[in-house]
């Protein structure tokens, strides 16, 4: 997922890279080349992610099974906009001394539920003791047949911009919850941020059709997410304000405010880029997919309001390290 950062931070290049590592940071996986000349016809997909204790989630906010689901879904959802197809994970976890035995108990059981959902096997991993908190680092590796990885970087001038589903739901939660920490929020009420569901199905399908020609997921943020596939294609984008479609939370269900879809991270949808030629269906695999906008030359995002009047759009999502 984060694969970005540590470029960011000097610690690889990808112009410098061995032949069997087709795509490194940069991504939302690393497609790797095992083979070469004697393979099946598939490249492999890695992806590892972090789980943090106070940074992800909150015990006194998350149910175990919740933290389980979500941290499978961060690996899965990594695949999902690759185009790929999961088929193992390794689980990595800190655990404090004082951590209830049902705790953890309830975490593995939704994760490996998550797992079963979509043929996945948890085929390894660690423990250790933690002297703070719970840290669960997930590995999630995947196939996706040669050469056909959809990466950020596929983008051109004159693309549309896709999104799948709704945005904004998760974050919209982690308000309420901030606003009024000791009151516990129903799962079932906002669900997109307590179990999301990764879309793997709807990834391996828009690339089995070939209609995505940049596609990522949105862990960190409409805002942010687009900027990585402006980045990586070296193009710029024009989204509308009115075209966004945000999630309806809570009880009752009232539509978020448009800051949430746009910056709020963590919905696992899927933003994708499709040449104009290309007839995307309304609906793919019973989700939603909406047009919000299109690829531009200049390399600037601007947000249209429903005048037609832009505003340059600063990357504003989830990112580690800012202050």
């Amino acid at each position: 997922m984060a694969t970005s950062h540590p470029r960011r931070r000097g610690l690889a290049d990808k112009s410098v890279r061995p032949t069997r590592i087709l795509t490194g940071i940069g991504d939302d996986c690393a497609v790797l080349r095992l083979l070469p000349g004697r393979g099946q016809g598939q490249d492999t997909l890695v992806t590892t992610d972090f789980t943090l204790e106070g940074i992800h989630f909150r015990r006194d906010w998350h149910p175990a099974e919740s933290v389980g689901h979500r941290c499978l879904t961060r690996g899965l959802s990594d695949i999902a906009a690759m185009g790929g197809e999961p088929i193992a994970a390794f689980l990595s976890l800190a655990l404090p001394r004082d951590l209830p035995q049902s705790w953890v108990g309830r975490f593995v059981r939704s994760l490996i539920s998550l797992a079963e959902q979509f043929g996945v096997t948890l085929a390894g991993g660690d423990t250790a003791e933690s002297p703070n908190g719970i840290l669960a680092d997930i590995i999630v590796v995947g196939t996706v047949p040669k050469g056909k990885s959809v990466l950020r970087s596929g983008a051109r001038p004159g693309d549309r911009i896709y999104i799948s589903g709704e945005l904004g739901g998760s974050a919209a939660a982690v308000w309420q919850m901030r606003k009024k920490p000791k009151r516990k929020l129903n799962p079932r009420d906002y669900r997109r941020h307590f179990f999301p569901e990764p879309r793997i199905e709807l990834g391996r399908i828009l690339r089995e059709k070939g209609l995505a020609s940049a596609m990522i997921d949105t862990s960190d943020g409409l805002s942010t997410d687009l900027a990585h596939i402006c980045e990586e294609s070296g193009v710029g984008a024009e989204i509308e304000a009115e075209l966004i479609p945000r999630a309806s939370v809570g009880k009752p269900a009232r539509e978020v405010d448009l800051k949430f879809a746009l910056h709020g991270g963590e919905d696992y949808e899927l933003l994708f880029t499709a040449a104009p030629k290309k007839r995307v269906p309304s609906r793919i695999a019973g989700i939603p997919i909406t047009y919000i906008g299109h690829i531009t030359r200049e390399k600037k995002i601007f947000l249209m309001n429903r005048n037609q009047i832009g505003y340059e759009l600063e990357p504003r999502g989830w990112e580690h390290f800012r202050r």
